[in-house]
C-alpha cells in the first residue's frame, strides 16, 4: 500500500465568494478517511515508526485516524480517551480496530493513564496528535497538494490548535519552493498560539479552553510546531465563537458543505478580517467534518 491518503477535495462556490468579497478556494478534508486531515498525520506516523504498537491520547479525530491507519498497516493502536467522550467517537476507534482505554478524568487524567500504559508496553511508540515530526510530515502532504493547484493562491488560511496542521502546511509549501503565505485561524477563547507569537515564546492556556471548536482545545502548541510557526506563519487571527458558528452556517448554506466547528475556523477568520483578504485568492482549509448531529442541527438552525 503505497499511499492510502485521499487527495483533498477542492470546492469553489460563487455564492460564498460574493458573500465574502474575495476569491475563496475550499480545500475540504471532510471527505478524507475518518473525516478529517488527521488521517494524513496518523497514516504517515504508523507507516514510518518501527514499533508494532502505538499509544496515544485523544478524544476524537486523531484517535480514530490512528486506529484506522494501524488497521491498514497491521499494527496495534491503543487510544486513551475520557470516559465522557461522545459514544460515536469511542465506537469509531473500536470499529477501526483500535482499543479505546476510557478514563474518568476527574479521578485519573488521560496523561496519567497513558503513563501507566507506557509501563505496560515499554516497546510501544507514544504518539502526539500534533507535536511529532511524523505528524508534521504527514500534514505537509496537504501543503504540497495546495501548491499543485492550477490556480495561483495568495494565502492559505487554516485552523490552529496544537499547530500540527499549520506547521505541516508551511513545510509542504516550503518543499515546493512556493511563496504562499499561511495565516492561522484560532478560537479567541483558545488563543495560546496567537499570544505565543506576540510574546516570542510558547504561552500556555491555564486550562483546556471550552471553545465550540473542540479540535482546538489544547493547553499549548507543541514545541516542534512552534519552531516552524514562529518564523513561518504570516499571522494568526483570533476568531470569536459567533464567527465560528457563522462560518459553519455559511459553508452549509452557500457551499453545501457540512463541517465541524473547528473546520469552520478559516471562514470565521475571513469574516473577522475582510479587508485583509479583499481581492486576494484564499485557500481555506476545512479541516474536518466530524460533528455530533444534534450539535450540528442546533448550529445551522
Amino acid at each position: 500500500m503505497k499511499n492510502a491518503i485521499r487527495p483533498t477535495t477542492i470546492i469553489k462556490s460563487v455564492k460564498l465568494n460574493r458573500h465574502l468579497g474575495c476569491d475563496v478556494v475550499l480545500a475540504s478534508e471532510t471527505f478524507q478517511h475518518t473525516g478529517s486531515f488527521k488521517f494524513r498525520a496518523g497514516y504517515n506516523l504508523a507507516k514510518h515508526v518501527e514499533q508494532d504498537t502505538i499509544l496515544t491520547e485523544s478524544s476524537g479525530n486523531f484517535g480514530q485516524a490512528l486506529a484506522y491507519a494501524c488497521q491498514l498497516l497491521g499494527k496495534k493502536c491503543i487510544v486513551v480517551m475520557p470516559s465522557t467522550s461522545a459514544q460515536v467517537k469511542v465506537d469509531a476507534v473500536r470499529n477501526f480496530g483500535g482499543i479505546a482505554e476510557l478514563t474518568d478524568v476527574k479521578v485519573k487524567s488521560r496523561r496519567a493513564r497513558l503513563e501507566e500504559l507506557i509501563k505496560e508496553y515499554p516497546d510501544a511508540y507514544v504518539a502526539s496528535a500534533y507535536n511529532d515530526r511524523h505528524v508534521i510530515e504527514g500534514n505537509a502532504s496537504l501543503g504540497r497538494e495546495i501548491c499543485g493547484l492550477a490556480q495561483e493562491i495568495n494565502f492559505v488560511l487554516a485552523p490552529v490548535g496544537g499547530g500540527g496542521l499549520t506547521s505541516g502546511i508551511i513545510e509542504g509549501i516550503k518543499q515546493c519552493g512556493k511563496r504562499i503565505k499561511v495565516v492561522g485561524a484560532e478560537p479567541k477563547m483558545a488563543n495560546d498560539a496567537s499570544r505565543s507569537l506576540q510574546a516570542g515564546h510558547i504561552v500556555a492556556n491555564e486550562q483546556e479552553p471550552q471553545t465550540i471548536a473542540d479540535g482546538a482545545r489544547v493547553l499549548s502548541i507543541g514545541n516542534l510546531n512552534w519552531a516552524i510557526l514562529q518564523n513561518g506563519i504570516e499571522r494568526i487571527i483570533e476568531v470569536p465563537e459567533e464567527n465560528i458558528k457563522t462560518g459553519l452556517k455559511l459553508l452549509f448554506d452557500l457551499a453545501n458543505l457540512k463541517c465541524e466547528p473547528t473546520g469552520a475556523l478559516s471562514i470565521g477568520a475571513l469574516l473577522c478580517e475582510p479587508n485583509f483578504f479583499h481581492g486576494k485568492t484564499v485557500c481555506c482549509v476545512i479541516s474536518g467534518g466530524n460533528v455530533d448531529p444534534s450539535i450540528y442541527k442546533e448550529l445551522i438552525s
